[in-house]
């Protein structure tokens, strides 16, 4: 499906930056299977674009995303009951593809501009880098359905905000407001409401004027040893994608602008 087409997400190119928002504003901007589609399918077209280097993730109207769209639970739950099939929401391996598609994908920053609840959050966990507004909450609420956490967040909930506060807003399934957010590790950093897309595009900019195969390289490698125990494996690795990184375009353009004093032009 072309961009142009998609119902429930914006894709808009910003220079090197690609916007993708939300957009079920009516429904707080509800996660659907629908959405889930076009979402995996905006990620990986941006992904394929050599003109994006990096992605802001946010939310259209009052909402990030309010949690998956209680009309479809309601459906899938009278399918199960049938005998039918259920959608990637109510599936018992719960949206797999969305934290690995992220963990795999160009730096992914989440724009966290209100309701961040369920999926709202456990989706952004898989993102880089999390700002969120002033007015933002927050909850882990899939014990408040009878559910348990997914989207790759039994991992990543426990690796931002450490194994205490995992527990505590997944066995609660409690609303923080966003400066308890920030303070118990669900997200980076909280700007005043009005500066929230500004500071995320800048952000965004930021890392978009760093040479795109190094970007790559660091991401790729992080998330490739954040659960490895073994330092000798770890070390080995960061020297592959060094001696990668050495013969690459990108690594010869930055040493010789810095050398010229100019401005590098990455490809």
């Amino acid at each position: 499906m072309m961009p142009d087409n998609y119902e429930t997400v914006l894709y808009e190119k910003k220079g090197h930056v690609l916007l993708l928002t939300l957009n079920r504003p009516d429904k707080l901007n509800a996660w659907s299977g629908r959405m889930e589609n076009e979402f995996l399918q905006a990620v990986q077209a941006a992904n394929e674009d050599r003109e994006v280097r990096v992605i802001v993730i946010t939310g259209a109207g009052r909402a990030f995303c309010a949690g998956g769209d209680i009309q479809s639970f309601s459906q899938d739950l009278g399918k199960s009951r049938d005998g039918g099939g259920a959608t990637s929401l109510a599936a018992p391996d719960g949206s797999p593809e969305v934290p690995i598609l992220l963990s795999q994908s160009k730096p992914v920053i989440a724009a966290i501009n209100g309701h961040s609840i369920g999926i709202g959050l456990t989706m952004p966990l898989a993102c880089d880098i999390r700002i969120a507004s002033d007015k933002a909450k927050f909850s882990v609420r899939f014990v408040k359905v009878g559910l348990t956490p997914e989207c790759g967040s039994t991992r990543y909930l426990a690796a931002s905000a450490g194994l205490g506060n995992a527990l505590f807003m997944a066995l609660t399934g409690r609303i923080v407001e966003a400066d308890e957010a920030l303070r118990r590790g669900l997200v980076d950093q909280v700007v005043p409401h009005e500066q929230l897309m500004e500071t995320a595009m800048a952000l965004a900019e930021e890392i978009a004027a760093n040479p795109p195969s190094a970007v790559w390289a660091a991401k790729r490698t992080i998330h490739e040893n954040m659960a490895e125990h073994d330092l000798r494996r770890i070390v080995t690795q960061e020297g592959f994608a060094i001696r990668e990184a050495r013969r690459l375009p990108d690594h010869a353009e930055a040493v010789t602008a810095f050398l010229e004093k100019r401005e590098p032009k990455f490809a």
